[in-house]
Formats: structure tokens, C-alpha cells, sequence
């Protein structure tokens, strides 16, 4: 632990540490606006997800804002991939059930996915959605239920509505209050927030 910390600081570091949720990912793919971007980061770590993979295929990598995400990124882990298939695979080693959001007729009420296991959450772009690609890799596709004139929402409102889901079926079972990490992976955790 570095002494330069305050104690009010570790202990807070130590804190939000032990409820990462190693085992809940966000994907995005081709997400156009880097606001958007931030927005979700921003949500990531209020949710404990410790890490979102970047699929970038069409659009450039994002330039995530330290204003719109509220300094996030620097407590929220990136993977960068240029490949759906290499993302997934990557995933899939790791045993991920890879849900993709998605407006297609058998796509299932989010509400009835278990977020509670290891689950990796895949957003697409604004105007095109999860490609073609995307949609046929994933174990499920999914989608929001609503009940207005426009068949969508924000991706980073989006992003909060299935997040939260995630965080009220976790909380549920108790999984904020136990770690998925390793003691290992936590003190190197704790250790390298600590140089932040």
C-alpha cells in the first residue's frame, strides 16, 4: 500500500475493490459518440464492473472524456479488439455467456437473463445496432421492453437500465458482498489503484 494515501483514501480504494464484479463485462462495438462512451464508463464503475472490451471494426477507437465520465476511466479496465470473433473467443475462454442487445423478433426480455453468472453485455452502435456478426455469435440476444412512439434508447441510458438490472439481481444474491476476485488479483487490484 503506498503511505502517501490518506487512510480515508485506502479504506475507500480497499472498499470499492472488494465489490468488483470480475465476472460482469460490457461490451461495446463501434459506439460512435465518445461521450457515450464515457456515459457508460461512468455507469460501469458505479456498478462495479471492473473492466468494458472496445470492438472497433467501423469507427475509430474513442478518446473517453474525463469530464463526462467522471474520471471512470481511470478505475475502469479497457480491452481493445478490432475482430467480434476475437473478443468472443476471448469471452468465451474466460466462460462468459455473451448477451447482445438487440432488436430482433426472438431476442428475449432482458428481464429474464441471469445476470448473476458470468455475463459479458454487448451494446452496439446508435444507428446500426450490434452487427450481423455480433448478434449471431452471442449466446442470447436481447432487448429492453418499451412501450413508447421510438424503438430505442440512449446506449448509455440503455447501458444504465440493463446495468442496474444486473446490479439488482447480483445485490440480491449477495455477490457485492464477497469477492470474485482471488486474494492475488485483489492486492495487485488495490495495489496498482493505489499508484492512481
Amino acid at each position: 500500500m503506498k503511505s502517501f494515501k490518506t487512510d480515508h483514501r485506502e479504506k475507500k480504494i480497499i472498499s470499492v475493490a472488494n465489490t468488483r464484479q470480475k465476472y460482469l463485462r460490457v461490451v461495446l462495438e463501434n459506439i460512435h459518440d465518445p461521450h457515450n462512451v464515457s456515459a457508460i464508463f461512468r455507469t460501469c464503475d458505479a456498478a462495479g464492473v471492473p473492466k468494458v472490451s472496445l470492438i472497433y471494426t467501423q469507427e475509430k477507437f474513442p478518446k473517453i472524456g474525463r469530464k463526462t465520465s467522471g474520471s471512470a476511466f481511470k478505475w475502469v479496465e479497457r480491452d481493445k479488439f478490432t475482430s467480434v470473433k476475437d473478443c468472443f473467443d476471448d469471452l468465451h475462454k474466460d466462460g462468459f455467456r455473451i448477451y447482445a442487445s438487440s432488436l430482433s423478433e426472438d431476442s428475449k426480455n432482458f428481464y429474464d437473463l441471469d445476470f448473476t453468472e458470468r455475463s459479458a453485455i454487448v451494446l452496439g452502435n446508435e444507428h446500426r445496432g450490434v452487427s450481423e456478426e455480433a448478434a449471431n455469435l452471442a449466446d442470447e440476444k436481447f432487448l429492453i421492453p418499451m412501450y413508447g412512439m421510438v424503438q430505442s434508447l440512449n446506449v448509455s441510458v440503455a447501458a444504465a437500465v440493463i446495468l442496474y438490472e444486473a446490479v439488482r439481481q447480483r445485490s440480491k444474491k449477495n455477490l457485492y458482498q464477497k469477492s470474485e476476485y482471488t486474494v492475488e488479483e485483489l492486492n495487485k487490484l488495490i495495489e496498482s489503484w493505489c499508484k492512481k
